[in-house]
């Protein structure tokens, strides 16, 4: 698709194929959790560039207690004076979850570059770093999946313009999203030199072409599902009981407890 412009995905073939994938990620994870494997899945690019949708497709129809999203805030004035990596590595899975970091330690070689919210000195010590940071999770067994989500700058202005007059999702616009805007070129060249240094065969960068929301979603998950070696694992037997008979119960009067009133009955 490089290059290209697909035409967009029709939306009953998206839904369709979603649902399928959904489904093979429902497998995916009672394989992690009964192999005990650990997962991390890293979500990077530009704002607006179709992350959090993504992840939210991804977690749809799993368990909130196997797969977790890390949406780390800033760090706090402890934090800053810790390692670097140190406030990442307690949201790294134990044995049997998956976890989604939506942003991670990436924050330093791109916001963090570009607007100077790191020395010079920090920003070299990150890239030196980070590929063995990387080494050492895949060493000790994790798998680590890396996908960068690229977007064009005609359609992240166009999406910026639809969060802007949708106040369902006027939240996701922040004055740092605006300010990306016209720092365009320098996002540009610090997401070029962090491949340089952090695209390495242990821990691989994968780029999804993000233009077609649809088309970014379908393709991000069918390669993580194609690049984890899962099996199916075969349920438990369960058997519905029937119910036992009535001991002599009665429910206290309704009128001792306090309902929700009823909004739907006036639509």
């Amino acid at each position: 698709m490089a290059g290209k412009q697909a035409a967009k995905l029709p939306r009953k073939r998206y839904e369709r194929e979603l649902l399928r994938l959904q489904t093979e990620l429902v497998r995916l994870q009672e394989w992690v959790r009964t192999e005990g494997a650990r997962l991390v899945v890293v979500f990077e690019g530009r704002d607006a560039a179709g992350k959090g949708g993504t992840i939210q497709r991804v977690t749809e129809h799993l368990n909130p207690r196997v797969a977790r999203i890390a949406a780390l805030p800033k760090p706090t004035e402890r934090q800053r004076t810790q390692w670097y990596f140190q406030r990442y590595v307690e949201h790294l899975p134990a044995g049997g979850e998956i976890v989604l970091f939506d942003r991670s330690w990436y924050n330093r070689a791109g916001v963090e570059r570009v607007m100077g919210f790191c020395t010079q000195e920090e920003y070299r010590l990150f890239l030196r770093q980070c590929p063995i940071f990387e080494r050492m999770l895949v060493e000790d067994g994790i798998l680590l999946r890396k996908y960068w989500f690229s977007v064009s700058d005609a359609e992240q202005q166009d999406r910026f313009r639809r969060r802007l007059e949708d106040p369902l999702r006027r939240w996701k616009l922040s004055p740092m999203d605006l300010e990306s805007i016209t720092r365009w070129e320098a996002y540009s060249r610090a997401k070029d030199e962090m491949m340089v240094h952090t695209d390495i065969p242990e821990a691989p960068w994968y780029v999804v072409e993000s233009d077609d929301k649809r088309r970014a979603r379908l393709n991000m998950i069918a390669h993580l599902l194609d690049s984890v070696p899962y099996h199916d694992v075969p349920p438990p037997v369960l058997e519905l009981p029937e119910r036992p008979p009535s001991t002599g119960y009665q429910r206290p009067p309704r009128d001792l407890q306090t309902y929700v009133p009823d909004h739907a009955a006036g639509l």
